[in-house]
Formats: structure tokens, C-alpha cells, sequence
């Protein structure tokens, strides 16, 4: 039987703010535990939450971002559960109504080579509090609880079904991360838990309309962890449907060391909540000014760059995908073209594509903490395209200014004459060595000649390699075919 994989995302994104979205409380990571929990957090008899105007400006933000619409009032509810780790004995969240009411977000991903667009509707995004956290090592087998978390403004985002592959939801998560960290509502700490994935999968026979029965898959804080978790429960639900069994609703946990999912808990539905509105907290009302006035302030979206870098910089729309991925990522772009001209616009995306981003990964940085930067690369760029270097030159001096870690403009310079990469432009070296290598290369001389074209790539070979690499390839290969035809 053929099936077809249907997943959804719930996106749990920590919110920039100073301090907790009902207290006056710290939300700064790794303070000692229970120090930034006040008398809100902890549930104290007789306190009261007050709203963070800050978190409703970063939800408004996310919702323009998307193209959503913003609620003009919107309800804070309570969700019920008991957790240890919940003073309230109820979280603070939205359900009913919610302050971002649907949008859709537009990402590319590769599938068999080719770059693939998707976009995928959003069902809401809504504010809520976060938990505490038990913590159960080091305690000679006793959970500890901390609360700092507690409290910490959050924007949940989730998503309508539509994803068809792990390949989509990590594309769509990577997505969704880039954004809400290039609009300044998340800093997008996946390790210290400020972008967190559930992830709900689902399988049924291709052509079935209706879904199968979902689990979902908590906490999820690496795309590679979401991408192998997706996987082993595709596998899972599967299996167990072909081997004459049933999918149960459940909330299930991902185990990185094991490479599985585990059952955490019979999956709720929200009737088991018991939401009812918060007494406490009076509706939110966004008013039109209010969201006019942040739409104001926002920065160029990635869509619209990506439409202005094919047409200022006559980028392909995979390069300009690419290149607007963070917004780190496109400001070095602009930077190394505002240096190098915008002729060298699409060298500058290779290059950025290609052997800084390699180093990048393999480095472990992101392209804010590149050794090299945009000014510098830019000059690089610029050697290549007046002659100075070769490309295949160019990536050693590339890999010098890296190991450098220099902060002068001139480094590729300095690097090029201290190591004698000049290029031999100067025709009567290349001549010198066009003629050794066709004395030494006869048979290829003769099947050139004889009309097998292909012979000639073996004699710039040759001569590359008999100029260490140096020779103009250009000039080199200009003066081959006049000589060959001489």
C-alpha cells in the first residue's frame, strides 16, 4: 500500500522581551534557579497578572509578517493541567480567540535537486505563558523544580496540515525561525530553548481524505532531531497499521541517543483542558493606529528582498532564496556588493553559496562571526574579475584571509604578492609556455587538429599545471587555439 505522510507544526517562540509577559520578573537564561520567579510567577494568594505590552508589539509583527489578520480583541483563557512545574495549577494562554488569526508562509527547499517552493497556511499564532522546569539530575533521585521559566512570554504558532515530507517541515521550521529572528521577536536559541518544535504526524493511503490518527512529538530543539523524529515515526505508525494494529492518540517524546520515539502521555484534546477566560485579565484590544504604527517600523521582509535581489542584482530566484535565508546572510551580500559593483552581484552569490558558507558549517559560525569580512571578500571579488588571481587562486587566498583573521581591507592584496599568486598575464610567458606544452604534447596536438575538440582541455591542463597554476586562463586558452590553428 502507497501512503501518504501529513504533518503539522506547533511552533513555540520565546519573545524578545525584557521580562515576563505578566510580571516584572527577568527572563535572563542561566540565572540561578528560582531567582527571577516574584510573587506572580509563584502564584502567591491574592496577586494579579499585568499585561507586557511588548510581547502584543512582537505577536502584531509576526502577524504582519504572514499577512494575517490581527484580532481587535482578542481573549487570554485558562488552559487547566498539573504539572509540578505549573504553580497555578492552569497556564495563561488563548484559545478561542487568539490575536493572530491565520497567514501563510512561503519557503524553498531542494527535492531531487531542483529548488521546490511550498507555502503553507498558518491556523494562528497565540500568547501564552511558559511553564517551569523539573530538573531531575543531580538530586539523588529527587525532581527539582525551577521557575524561572515560569512566566516567559511566548508566541505559539501553529500551522494548518499541509506538510507532505520531513524534507517540507524542516523547511518550513528553518523558515519560520529565520523569520521571527529577522523581525527581532526571538533570538532563536534553539540549545537554550527559545524556538521549540512539536511537531504532529499523521499517515494515511494515498487518494484518503481524511486524516489518520496523530501523535505528536514534543520539545523538538534541532532540525536534525526533527527531521530523524519524523522519520522513525512515519516508520512507526506505518508498521503498525500494515502489521494489523491501531495509531493511538498520543504525546510522544523523541529519544536522540536511541533514535526513537517513546509514548509520553495519552494525547489530550482541549476539552481535557477545561479552557474558560482568564477573570483576571480584561480582552487585549489592538486598535488599527496601534498596528498601523508597528507596521511602520517594520524592516524589509524576506519575501520582498528576495523579489528586489532578482531584479536590482539579476540573481536567479534560488540564489536570492538562498541568500535572504537570515538577514545576516543578506546584509553580508549587500555589503560585499556595495564594495565589489553590482557587476560582481552574482560571483558574490556563488561565492557566498559555495566556499564561505562550507566554511561557515564546517567552522561551526554563522556568517555575523565570518573572519573574513564583507569589505574584504569584496576586494577578492574584484582581484578575480580585473585578472590579478585565477578563481581556483582566489579560493587559497580565500582560505588565508580566514585563517588570518585580519581586519584590514587590503589583506587579499597583502596575501596574493606574499605568496607570489599574481596571475601571468604577460604574454610572452604564457608564450614561452604555450610552446613547451605543445612540444611535449603531440598526440594531443594531433587529435585536436584532427577535430576532436576535448584534446585541447588536456593541453590547458598541462599548461596550467607547468605555471603553478598562475597563467590566465583566458589569455592561455586564446593562445592555444591561435597557435593550434597556426
Amino acid at each position: 500500500m502507497q501512503w501518504e505522510v501529513v504533518i503539522g507544526l506547533e511552533n513555540h517562540v520565546q519573545l524578545t522581551t525584557n521580562s515576563k509577559i505578566f510580571s516584572g520578573s527577568s527572563i535572563q537564561f542561566g540565572a540561578e534557579p528560582n531567582t527571577q520567579a516574584s510573587p506572580v510567577d509563584l502564584a502567591l494568594p491574592g496577586v494579579l497578572p499585568v499585561m507586557n505590552k511588548g510581547a502584543v508589539e512582537r505577536a502584531i509583527r509576526l502577524g504582519l509578517a504572514v499577512g494575517a489578520k490581527i484580532a481587535p480583541s482578542s481573549v487570554f483563557a485558562r488552559k487547566n493541567y498539573f504539572y509540578p512545574d505549573l504553580p497555578k495549577g492552569y497556564q495563561i494562554s488563548q484559545f478561542e480567540d487568539p490575536v493572530v488569526i491565520g497567514g501563510q508562509l512561503t519557503f524553498g527547499y531542494e527535492k531531487d535537486g531542483k529548488l521546490e517552493t511550498k507555502t503553507v497556511n498558518l491556523t494562528r499564532a497565540h500568547l501564552e505563558e511558559d511553564a517551569g522546569k523539573s530538573l531531575h539530575e543531580d538530586y539523588a533521585g529527587m525532581t527539582g523544580i525551577d521557575l524561572n521559566r515560569a512566566g516567559t512570554p511566548l508566541l505559539e504558532i501553529v500551522s494548518e496540515p499541509e506538510m507532505r515530507s520531513s524534507a517540507e517541515a524542516v523547511a518550513y521550521a528553518k523558515a519560520l525561525h529565520s523569520l521571527v529572528v529577522w523581525l527581532g521577536i526571538c533570538d532563536g536559541n534553539m540549545q537554550e530553548g527559545s524556538f521549540r518544535c512539536d511537531v504532529n504526524v499523521s499517515v494515511r493511503p494515498s487518494g484518503q481524505k481524511e486524516f489518520g490518527t496523530r501523535c505528536e512529538i514534543k520539545n523538538l530543539n534541532s532540525f536534525r532531531f526533527m527531521e530523524e523524529a519524523i522519520a522513525y515515526e512515519v516508520r512507526r505508525q506505518i508498521e503498525l497499521i500494515e502489521d494489523g494494529g491501531k495509531v493511538q492518540q498520543a504525546t510522544r517524546l523523541w529519544d536522540p541517543d536511541k533514535k526513537e520515539t517513546r509514548a509520553m502521555r495519552t494525547k489530550e484534546d482541549a476539552q481535557d483542558y477545561r479552557y474558560f477566560p482568564d477573570p483576571d485579565l480584561p480582552p487585549l484590544v489592538i486598535s488599527q493606529e496601534w498596528v498601523e504604527r508597528i507596521r511602520a517600523d517594520m524592516p524589509e521582509l524576506p519575501a520582498a528582498m528576495r523579489v528586489r535581489f532578482v531584479s536590482d542584482y539579476a540573481l536567479p530566484e534560488y540564489d536570492s532564496l538562498i541568500l535572504t535565508s537570515s538577514h545576516e546572510m543578506a546584509a553580508y551580500f549587500e555589503a560585499v556588493v556595495a564594495k565589489a559593483g553590482k557587476e560582481n552581484a552574482k560571483a558574490a552569490a556563488n561565492w557566498l553559496m559555495g566556499d564561505v558558507s562550507s566554511t561557515l558549517n564546517r567552522e561551526g559560525v554563522s556568517i555575523a562571526e565570518s573572519p573574513v569580512e564583507a569589505s574584504q571578500l569584496a576586494l577578492l571579488l574584484k582581484r578575480i574579475a580585473d585578472g590579478t588571481i585565477s578563481n581556483k587562486i582566489a579560493k587559497e587566498v580565500f582560505g588565508a584571509m580566514w585563517e588570518a583573521k585580519s581586519t584590514d581591507e587590503h589583506i587579499a592584496d597583502a596575501i596574493i604578492d606574499q605568496k607570489g599568486l599574481r596571475q601571468i598575464s604577460d604574454s610572452g610567458a604564457l608564450e614561452k609556455i604555450v610552446d613547451d606544452v605543445l612540444a611535449a604534447n603531440e598526440k594531443s596536438v594531433e587529435q585536436y587538429r584532427a577535430g576532436k575538440e576535448a584534446a585541447i582541455n588536456a593541453l590547458i591542463g598541462q599548461a596550467m599545471k607547468a605555471s603553478k597554476g598562475k597563467a590566465n586562463p583566458a589569455q592561455l586558452t586564446e593562445l592555444l587555439k591561435k597557435k593550434l590553428a597556426g
